[in-house]
């Protein structure tokens, strides 16, 4: 944690760290992140031991853990416009931690079975999209619009970093303590989390609406209408909403299949910590490429860094299909995880830049809502797949949708955006407040 504040405090405006509310903001959320990371490697890893190594199984999960930001993006993006964000985002957390701490309970009284482990990650990622919700438009309140960039580059630095330390970390507690005692690391992160909440002393913005019944309904449904109609016209949010949807269609295979693909692929046992290296290697280039952003904004075109990295994605991910040997392997997942972070947090960035606040919740969590739609599809797709043809070829057919994706981002007038013509749509949605 201190390593990552001290790596991306050159790139902050010098107050953004002595700002009280941003520092436990980001305390809060670093942690959360930390156990989640944990868990992003200690769960496959728990499903592929009790399933006798089934990939259909284990990429299932991915696929129950994507379902909710499908099912619930809409109505809680305008949601968390509405009500106080503040007690939203806790209690997501409270609930989350219930959800993971349920797992070793269950094991520690012999009831733990595959079923629960499904319905522990449903009820996190269902709670993760309302807490989206409040997040989006929450930030913009704390930090400053002006400084969106900046203490969005922060968190994504933390969470790289932590992708290199708690991934391995993961992957090193499977092995020595096991899956399910490791997951109290995550339980015990989302009570830091909800308590750091409740300590900030500035505004979550948002608004409280006493509106019930039918009247709630009917302004619930004006409501999604409104950001929709927003995110659907909007000449840079829209194509890369859309764009990411074939993106997350190859990444749902790619890391619904990470414990498989090292097992079968790559001959890890699945009793193995370096199967959290695979994890962990990602974090290593995203690392620097949320190091790298706040600087490149300022000097490329946002959607043009957007464009390269699409570009740069298709190349490493045969790469990756073809690979054999574990160093081989662990390079191109850094890579490939340097490229998908300047992709995913370039393109945050942008929308909570140009889009006004009474909107944030509604375009955020909708266009995430698409843009991740394709994530359950390929891990559902990839897992059946690579049970019956392997996991290079299965790799190579979902690397399909994110050729999609380049094509037709680049065949749009995104290409042709500067940074003059952001700077002026952002002025349009600061006015628009």
């Amino acid at each position: 944690m201190v390593g990552a504040m001290a790596s991306t405090e050159p790139y902050l405006r010098p107050s953004l760290w002595r700002d009280r509310s941003f520092r436990l903001f980001w305390a809060g959320e670093v942690t959360s992140i930390a156990g989640s990371q944990v868990t992003l490697v200690v769960l496959p890893i728990l499903v592929f031991q009790l399933t006798g190594g089934s990939a259909a199984q284990t990429s299932l999960l991915l696929t129950i853990e994507a379902v909710p930001y499908l099912a619930f993006g809409l109505v809680a993006g305008a949601v968390g416009d509405r009500v106080r964000r503040r007690p939203l985002m806790v209690g997501c957390d409270l609930a989350s931690a219930v959800a993971m701490a349920s797992i070793p309970t269950a094991a520690a009284v012999g009831v733990l079975s595959v079923a629960q482990i499904y319905t522990a990650g449903a009820v996190t990622a269902t709670a993760f999209v309302w807490r989206d919700a409040g997040l989006f438009g929450a930030l913009p309140a704390i930090v400053g619009r002006d400084r969106v960039v900046s203490a969005f580059g922060a968190l994504i630095s933390a969470e790289q970093a932590l992708r290199v330390g708690a991934t391995a970390l993961g992957g090193a507690l499977a092995a020595a303590v096991g899956p399910v005692t490791a997951l109290w690391v995550d339980a015990v992160s989302y009570l830091v989390a909800a308590t750091t909440l409740t300590l900030i002393p500035r505004s979550f913005g948002g608004r409280q609406r006493d509106d019930t019944g039918q009247r709630l309904v009917s302004g619930l449904r004006r409501e999604i209408g409104t950001g929709l109609r927003y995110l659907r016209r909007h000449p840079v949010i829209w194509p890369l909403t859309v764009g990411g949807f074939g993106s997350s269609l190859t990444s749902g295979a790619v890391l619904g299949l990470l414990v498989v693909y090292g097992v079968r692929q790559l001959g890890l046992s699945d009793h193995d910590a370096r199967l959290g290296w695979l994890f962990t290697a990602g974090g290593v280039g995203a690392v620097c490429a949320g190091l790298a952003l706040p600087r490149l904004s300022r000097r490329v075109s946002q959607p043009r860094i957007t464009l390269v990295a699409f570009t740069g994605m298709l190349a490493l991910l045969v790469g990756i299909a073809l690979a054999t040997s574990l160093p081989a392997a662990l390079l191109l997942l850094a890579a490939l995880g340097g490229t998908s972070t300047l992709i995913i947090a370039n393109g945050i960035a942008l929308r909570q830049q140009l889009t006004p606040d009474r909107l944030q919740g509604r375009v955020n969590v909708t266009a995430r809502m698409i843009a991740w739609g394709g994530q359950p599809i390929g891990a559902a797709i990839g897992g059946v797949l690579a049970d019956h043809a392997g996991v290079r070829l299965t790799y190579l057919v979902m690397a399909l949708g994110a050729t999609a994706s380049t094509l037709y981002l680049w065949a749009t007038p995104l290409r042709r955006i500067n940074v003059a013509s952001i700077t002026r749509l952002r002025q349009d949605a600061e006015h628009a407040n």
